[in-house]
């Protein structure tokens, strides 16, 4: 390029930059430059907006023949979100958006809060108890619950917990046999097309019916669906004083609904999930002294999905605990699905009541220690308590009773220990002669015990049989409800432990506080365990260890219940007094001749079957009896 050409692209750009500085628009002008353009884009906006909800309203009129709504002639905030929610919602979108409206149904036991607000129940308070701060008991309230149906309509995934319901009434109130019926109804575009949960109550029982219809749906639900998913999740509320017994006793529970009826639950100690893979009947969110338990009328198809999860220290909940289930739907015009509610007291009798196998929530124990419960303790316990007793003279009485049940057993076990203690001195002389000849020392015991027709387990065997019912009652007095907040002395609720002392620490394995019923219970232990291993135990090891057990006990029942801690004292006492009457019957002297005696008969009349057993074994092993 030459110079000329140089010269005149410089002034040339010269030129357009001085043009540019020149006639550039004032602040004014760039001010309504900018509103102009806005106001274009906004229309252009509000045109496809308009054209798009126009096309999908087309779309829906054709497949579910609903008449195209007319369109806003000029667009505002409601017109769109309007429009979003008929996007998001399609025939339910009028739903989508109200106002939360709270209606009471109640009878004599409940009263139920429902909310329009997903149509579900947003609290249950139990009228007849009192939570550890003496307010009335709500097992859930507000946002610390969620249920509700989640399906396919129209290619949109519809969750009825977000849907405004509309209510049948203001509420209703049942009285004694009387019983009544409340709905909430979703809409789904039109009059005879809706979804229904009807809600059924009488005066005096802690259940609740609850049905879900199905109307006119089956042209909205998608056609490949075979079921609806019905979710539950609740954060169960504090209401003991014990936080950490709460806890542990609070689980979820379920029943198979084949022919067995067996009753399963997820742990009770740690975090825990569970697909159920067969049908279930109901699943229940149990706490320490409430459950609530949502009942198939038929079964629950598969799969049934819960989860328990523990709140940390801090939390105000004792556990969250979600449920999932499944709902068959078959495409019909009309269709239902029925369960009901119990909502109420872990009380043995009134969930026996119920049906259903309820009961079994409650753990009485395994095997034969549930049997005693079932079957002894519990109907004597029922019927002290229809006299309205103090529960510490019911416990007093149920204890007598037990111990003159047991009479038999204890006697028998006092006389072999005496027959022991008559024996000690020869026992003392042969493991002086043979204690460096251990396996002479068995033969020459075996012997002597043979010989004088004693056995060294006579006075074990019996305190064996009695184990069933020191354990069944281990069971029974934590999870009696009939205890709750009833009070004894110093005790204000013997279902929990009786605090006379706060300690302003905390002791591993004891505690922060003091019980004195633990205390009390300790010491008659140690006193009864003197009593019986005064000098008829010649084993010094397991002396120690009968002294040592009542310790660790007083730690263990330092945060038990006090009924327990209590019937334990009274046990011991009465044991310590059946001692001392025995005793006045029971002439060591004559034990002594009558053991002579023994020695004296033919070997032959003086085996004991267990006598009998015990040489056998010996002889396998190679041990040769004395004669």
């Amino acid at each position: 390029m030459d110079r000329m050409s140089m010269i005149g692209l410089f002034l040339i750009g010269l030129i357009l930059i001085g043009s540019s500085i020149f006639f550039a628009p004032t602040e004014e002008e760039m001010a309504a430059l900018k509103k102009q353009q806005d106001s274009i884009a906004l229309i252009e906006k509000e045109v496809a907006a308009k054209a798009t909800a126009q096309l999908k309203a087309a779309t829906m009129a054709a497949d579910s023949n609903l008449a195209t709504p007319a369109f806003p002639d000029s667009l505002n905030a409601d017109s769109l979100n309007a429009l979003l929610l008929s996007d998001k919602l399609g025939v339910f979108s009028a739903a989508g958006q109200g106002k939360e409206e709270i209606v009471s149904i109640e009878n004599e036991v409940l009263k139920v809060n429902l909310t329009t607000k997903g149509g579900r129940i947003k609290s249950v308070e139990l009228k007849q108890y009192k939570n550890f701060e003496g307010k009335p008991v709500r097992l859930f309230e507000s946002d610390s619950t969620r249920f509700g149906l989640n399906f396919f309509a129209q290619n949109r995934i519809i969750s009825t917990n977000d849907l405004y319901f509309k209510a049948s009434g203001k509420g209703v109130s049942v009285v004694a046999k009387d019983s009544s019926t409340f709905t909430m109804r979703l809409e789904a575009g039109a009059p005879d097309r809706y979804l229904e949960y009807e809600y059924a109550l009488s005066g005096d029982k802690y259940v609740l019916g609850f049905k879900v219809n199905f109307v006119g749906l089956n042209s909205i639900i998608a056609s490949n669906t075979g079921y609806v998913e019905l979710n539950w999740v609740e954060e169960l509320m504090k209401q003991e004083k014990d936080m950490t017994a709460e806890r542990t006793n609070s689980t979820m529970y379920y029943m198979f609904a084949d022919e067995d009826k067996e009753v399963d639950h997820l742990s009770e100690t740690s975090d825990e999930s569970e697909e159920i893979k067969t049908k279930v009947k109901w699943v229940a969110m149990k706490q320490q002294f409430f459950t609530q338990v949502l009942i198939a009328d038929k079964d629950f198809d598969k799969p049934t999905r819960i989860e328990t999860i523990a709140g940390v220290e801090e939390d105000p909940f004792v556990k969250r605990m979600k449920a999932s289930f499944t709902l068959p739907y078959n495409h019909g015009q009309r269709e239902s699905f029925a369960m009901h509610f119990y909502i109420g007291p872990n009380h043995y009798q009134y969930l026996k009541k119920t049906g259903d196998n309820l009961e079994k929530q409650i753990p009485l124990g395994w095997g034969i220690f549930g049997w005693v419960n079932r079957f002894i303790v519990i109907p004597i316990f029922n019927f002290l308590n229809s006299f309205n007793w103090n529960y510490g003279i019911i416990i007093l009485i149920l204890t007598i009773a037990i111990k003159v049940m047991l009479l038999p057993l204890t006697f028998k076990a006092y006389l072999s220990q005496a027959k022991m203690k008559v024996l000690k001195p020869e026992i003392d002389e042969i493991q002086g002669k043979f204690k460096e000849e251990p396996m002479k020392l068995q033969q020459e015991m075996m012997g002597l015990y043979r010989k004088a027709g004693v056995s060294p387990l006579g006075g074990c065997l019996p305190m064996l049989l009695q184990l069933p019912i020191l354990i069944a009652m281990f069971r029974f007095f934590p999870q009696s409800i009939e205890l709750r907040q009833e009070s004894l002395l110093w005790a204000k609720d013997l279902s929990t432990y009786d605090s006379i002392l706060d300690l302003p620490f905390y002791i591993w394995g004891y505690g922060d506080h003091v019980s004195l019923f633990t205390l009390l219970m300790t010491i008659s232990t140690i006193l009864i365990t003197m009593v019986n291993s005064s000098s008829a135990m010649t084993n010094p090891q397991m002396k120690w260890m009968m002294y040592l057990m009542p310790i660790v006990f007083l730690g263990v029942f330092n945060n038990y219940s006090a009924g327990l801690s209590y019937y334990y004292f009274l046990a011991n006492v009465i044991s310590i007094g059946q001692q001392f009457l025995f005793k006045s019957f029971v002439d060591d002297d004559e034990i002594h001749r009558k053991i002579q005696e023994n020695k004296k008969r033919p070997a032959g009349q003086t085996k004991s079957k267990f006598q009998q057993r015990l040489e056998k074994m010996a002889k396998e092993k190679g041990y040769k009896m004395p004669k």
